[in-house]
């Protein structure tokens, strides 16, 4: 029997979603987030959870409520190639290790290099290993229009 993130893995990629994660929360609602270039609606969300909802009554997971939605403007980076995808975006990163006396970092995503994520702060162009990173979110840039 496959484990519930082997089978979110498998599955939804192949519907033509990114997994950004999932998460079990209070009285056994599971919560998966998705994600695709352009973004996801509430089809998408709809698509995905119809498929998983029928997934899960085959291979017998066990949940009360699946909350299927995107992850958010303040999306969370969790693979290398997240920090290669939103370069040009600004992120903060929260680290396991001070880089130059500190744990929290923001900056604009300039890509990967390596094993390590580029973050430009007001000191330049930092080389942050991936492995040091706990957190990291998109910071949500909002563009107000006059009307």
């Amino acid at each position: 029997m496959s484990t519930l993130g082997e089978l979110l893995e498998k599955t939804v990629p192949a519907l033509g979603y990114e997994l950004v994660g999932f998460e079990f929360a209070a009285n056994r609602m599971l919560r998966v987030y998705i994600d695709k270039p352009k973004g996801v609606d509430v089809e998408d969300c709809a698509r995905v959870s119809n498929q998983l909802t029928r997934l899960f009554e085959v291979e017998n997971i066990d949940f009360a409520r699946l909350e299927v939605s995107s992850p958010g403007l303040d999306r969370p980076l969790t693979k290398a190639a997240d920090f290669a995808r939103f370069a040009g975006e600004e992120a903060k990163l929260v680290l396991r290790e001070p880089i130059d006396n500190a744990r929290k970092l923001k900056g604009i995503l300039r890509g990967i290099e390596g094993k390590a994520a580029l973050v430009e702060t007001a000191r330049g162009v930092q080389a942050v290993p991936l492995d040091t990173i706990e957190r990291a979110r998109l910071v949500p840039r909002i563009e107000w229009r006059r009307t």
